[in-house]
């Protein structure tokens, strides 16, 4: 058994694995046991997979049960210290696994961490999903160092650090495996979408750390199940936002942030209609409806989960700081206010 185990979630993604599959290999297979996770795709990529790569492990989900229940089952059936679970668009560097074992073997309070995530075809720039870390603001929005909203920092050096950060993408996620089954893994419930910042809001509430490291750096495509302008992805990431606040917001808070963040919502659904934009806007609706026909099962997860005031949250709101003070980087929003 290798100490690390790379596990490749892959859905209809045969242009994907044809293109990185043997970076993967070529970088990792010294140091990391490599595996692909099949999810009922309907394409041919697991005939493939069998032809071109006979000695790597495939395992085979049932039915697509989206990224959160795609590693689930998956990850029951793998044995190592360590997971990385890596999108299947993702090109790797040479030495990108160590430094972050590395790190992780440095702190045993380290629960997972994420590499440094650029652009495949813009190299120079940080990509959407994690660039240099995740965080959220006070109501729940995600942004990253290195991306705020759809704004995308080149990169100067000026993350070249190991940071303490709130969230870690699943684009490219090392988690302790003893830690992912203490905390049941990834939520079923979320399908897709933010399940990553669920999960780490979970195990940070019961003490643990996630961190980014710089000295690892990958290439990330991005989009590649859903596009950006998806109303399905639009649908998902309202929903599962709000889920994760009822889930782990501290009890004081909850009924205050989840109302302001519900009269956003509404605020961008209405920018979404007069845009023209009629599947994002009726996405939202749907989501909000999804959300308070499910709050029985959420408050039932809520119960029984620890809540308590964790770090690296930003305590103003970034939707504010962006659109009407226009700070674009994430340099431009003060430490303090991060606590």
């Amino acid at each position: 058994m290798k100490k690390v185990a790379v596990v490749i979630l892959n859905y209809n993604g045969k242009r994907f694995l044809e293109k990185f599959l043997p970076n993967v290999i070529e970088n990792s297979s010294d140091v990391a046991e490599i595996i692909v996770a099949d999810n009922a795709s309907t394409d041919d990529s697991v005939t493939f997979l069998k032809a071109a790569y006979p000695d790597i492990r495939l395992i085979i989900n049932d039915f697509n049960g989206g990224f959160s229940t795609g590693y689930n089952i998956a990850l029951r059936q793998v044995e190592a210290e360590y997971y990385c679970l890596l999108n299947s668009d993702i090109e790797v560097t040479p030495h990108w696994i160590e430094p972050v074992i590395e790190l992780m073997d440095s702190d045993s309070n380290i629960a997972a961490c994420q590499p440094k995530i650029l652009s495949y075809y813009n190299r120079d720039k940080f990509e959407y999903a994690g660039a240099g870390g995740g965080f959220i603001d006070k109501y729940g929005y995600p942004f990253c160092r290195g991306r705020v909203f759809q704004h995308l920092e080149t990169d100067r050096g000026q993350f070249d650090d190991n940071k303490e950060v709130f969230w870690a993408t699943g684009a490219c996620m090392f988690v302790r495996a003893d830690v992912y089954h203490q905390f049941g893994g990834l939520d079923d419930s979320f399908f897709a979408h933010m399940e990553e910042i669920d999960f780490c809001w979970r195990v940070k509430n019961m003490g643990y750390k996630v961190m980014y490291c710089s000295q690892s750096k990958i290439y990330h495509i991005g989009g590649g199940t859903l596009p950006k302008s998806s109303a399905r992805k639009t649908y998902l990431n309202f929903r599962n936002n709000l889920s994760l606040l009822m889930k782990n917001l501290p009890k004081g808070s909850v009924f205050g942030t989840i109302s302001y963040r519900i009269m956003l919502d509404w605020i961008a659904a209405l920018k979404f209609l007069f845009e023209g934009c009629l599947g994002d806007f009726w996405a939202v609706m749907r989501a909000h409806l999804s959300f308070y026909r499910h709050l029985p099962s959420l408050k039932k997860k809520r119960n029984a989960l620890v809540h308590k005031h964790v770090s690296q949250i930003y305590q103003k709101n970034i939707v504010f700081k962006h659109f009407l003070e226009h700070k674009k980087l994430y340099g431009e929003l003060n430490e303090k206010d991060f606590s």
